[in-house]
């Protein structure tokens, strides 16, 4: 039998090898689609018994993480230009979240969000070919991506759902895939560098994080390598229907866990 120690440890072990599969879940969905993590992570980790400021904070430093790393792997394949107006708009918005969250409610946004996801993906799956092929050529005006850069930078700062907006922006650009998930994830590193220096500043940050941090950091790199893997071999005109696939469960996942 297991004296207290023993059943406490058993139990610690059992929390971290927990939350590691959860981190390597998120981050295996940001290697192979660019976007994802968090609103896969975050409700699973909601049942541990972990405080919401080490989940929050724990899913913002792994995705910094993969964002590093695959940046630097695909640094080529960005879209310089649109990065620099996302970045500059996300910072602009930063602030109207923390407003938002102070004065909105938070499951009434939640909600409104998942449903247009939904409503978003099932018609970019369903509508006329003919549709899908034309080009969206007033989406390259560069003025057109400020307002998604805004809007990332409010519901990141607001809901840790800064992807959202920037994915939305890439579908409908028409990018490449390799396009596509190079410029989110350069983009992920310009906000979630600003979003895990708030959260420091914030308080959020304590020695349970980094221990699960630590534990988790090679299940992320495991991530990033089986989701390089998983990318390449999706053909890239099947691509598109994968994200708003993945779009669509999300905004699921946005009802179901509207907290």
């Amino acid at each position: 039998m297991l004296d207290r120690k023993g059943v406490i440890f058993v139990m610690s072990v059992t929390l971290i090898l927990l939350v590691v599969g959860i981190v390597f879940l998120g981050a295996l969905m940001r290697a192979v689609f660019g976007f994802g993590d968090s609103i896969i992570s975050m409700p699973l980790l909601a049942l541990l018994p972990i405080s919401l400021a080490t989940s929050i904070s724990l899913i913002g430093l792994g995705g910094f993480t993969v964002a590093v790393l695959t940046v630097f792997s695909g640094w080529k394949d960005v879209d310089r230009p649109v990065l620099g107006r996302l970045s500059i708009s996300t910072l602009f918005g930063i602030p109207v979240g923390l407003l938002l969250v102070k004065f909105a409610p938070n499951a009434v946004i939640t909600y409104g969000l998942g449903i247009f996801l939904i409503v978003y993906g099932i018609y970019s799956l369903i509508k006329p070919k003919l549709l899908q092929s034309k080009p969206r050529l007033w989406l390259n005006k560069p003025a057109w991506s400020l307002p998604f850069g805004f809007a990332a930078g409010m519901f990141g700062s607001a809901y840790n759902m800064n992807g959202v907006p920037i994915v939305i922006y890439g579908t409908m650009r028409d990018w490449k895939p390799a396009v596509f998930r190079g410029t989110l994830q350069a983009h992920f590193l310009v906000s979630s560098s600003l979003i895990i220096i708030g959260q420091f500043m914030g308080g959020f940050w304590s020695k349970e994080l980094f221990v699960l941090y630590g534990f988790s950091l090679p299940a992320i790199g495991l991530a990033i390598l089986l989701g390089t893997f998983i990318h390449g071999r999706i053909p890239s005109y099947k691509f598109e229907r994968y994200v708003f696939i993945v779009v669509i469960l999300l905004g699921i996942m946005l009802l179901i866990n509207p907290a």
